[in-house]
């Protein structure tokens, strides 16, 4: 992990305190981007979206498929917590928290789209942070490479379902049209777009080729996120100014989330007796969010000045630091798994 990404947690701090300070100075002009949409979809975040997923989208190999039938342990744990458990906990602590607990503290208007957006970011597994989290804990890279591309093929059919099904628990109303659009720009796209790259230089020069592109584009993909992060905080300024507190309490059930999902999976693994090479990335995939789709949904179908868009990004803000938390938990914890 470079200086610049091991950082990352600092430079959207300061990238939300720009924001703010940016929607304060000069509203206008924050105006002018939020009008700037088609099809309910902002045309400068979907944009920057593109720019951060696309990269991402690259590294998936779809030849990798040929290889789930082995060692199909650490696979089927990965799927089950992203898919069967992680959504529906998310959606439980949301309401939980901004129905219940956080009631008195918040705008009573404003509690179904923080849930909405906690929602979002439950129903998304991480991409592409998962390879550095799977490298920092000695995990297995093919195996690695393969539940990743299982779960971007599997995010495809069943993000859309699983988001529409918990909003309408929850009675929000869900804009079908918008969801879908959203999935198709976001992860149809892009995955297609990915592929067809990825083919390209391979057929050039082979997989060296395809680190080497990544690598240049990568910055691109950085600046992405923390333009994102700039524009939602500027759009968001007014309210979080008003409540200084929002942002902890969106936090804690990402938080109580983020540690007990990582227990669930790490704690199955162990006891079901996985090499802890593929222990550890199996239990960090179902730990990360695929923030960048979050983002981006939460934007298309509530606004750019939603609680929901909120919600999505301190999700990037708290992404970082509590990964690599569970990074040093899972490297302390090798010797007690199998060769």
């Amino acid at each position: 992990m470079s200086l610049f990404e091991r950082w990352l947690t600092l430079w959207v701090a300061l990238c939300i305190l720009a924001g703010l300070v940016l929607g304060n100075l000069a509203p206008g002009l924050f105006g002018v981007l939020a009008g700037l949409e088609y099809a309910s979809v902002n045309l400068v975040v979907a944009v920057l979206i593109w720019a951060m997923v696309y990269p991402m989208m690259i590294a998936v190999d779809l030849g990798s498929l040929k290889a789930v039938g082995q060692r199909p342990k650490g696979l089927v744990i990965t799927l089950a917590v992203n898919w069967l458990i992680k959504p529906f906990t998310m959606a439980a602590l949301a309401v939980l928290f901004f129905n219940h607990v956080f009631a008195g503290l918040i705008d009573p208007e404003r509690a179904p789209e923080y849930i909405a957006g906690l929602i979002l970011l439950g129903a998304a597994p991480c991409t592409a942070m998962v390879f550095i989290w799977s490298q920092l804990t000695k995990g297995d890279p093919n195996y690695t490479l393969v539940q990743v591309s299982v779960n971007d093929l599997i995010m495809v059919v069943a993000f859309a379902p699983i988001v529409a099904f918990l909003l309408g628990v929850t009675d929000i109303s869900v804009p079908w049209e918008t969801l879908i659009l959203s999935v198709v720009l976001y992860i149809v796209i892009p995955l297609i777009a990915g592929m067809l790259t990825r083919r390209a230089l391979i057929a050039r020069d082979g997989e060296d080729a395809v680190a080497a592109f990544t690598a240049r584009i990568k910055p691109a993909s950085v600046v992405g996120l923390l333009m994102t992060v700039v524009l939602l905080f500027g759009f968001q300024g007014p309210v979080i100014l008003a409540q200084p507190l929002l942002i902890a309490l969106i936090a804690v059930p990402i938080l109580i989330q983020s540690y007990g999902i990582f227990a669930l999976g790490y704690g199955v693994a162990w006891a079901w007796g996985v090499p802890h090479k593929v222990a550890a990335p199996c239990a960090l995939i179902g730990t990360s969010n695929f923030f960048e789709l979050a983002v981006a949904v939460a934007i298309g179908l509530f606004g750019l000045n939603s609680g929901a868009a909120l919600a999505t990004v301190v999700g990037v803000l708290v992404e970082v630091p509590v990964m690599l938390s569970l990074v040093a938990i899972a490297n302390r914890t090798r010797e007690r798994f199998p060769a």
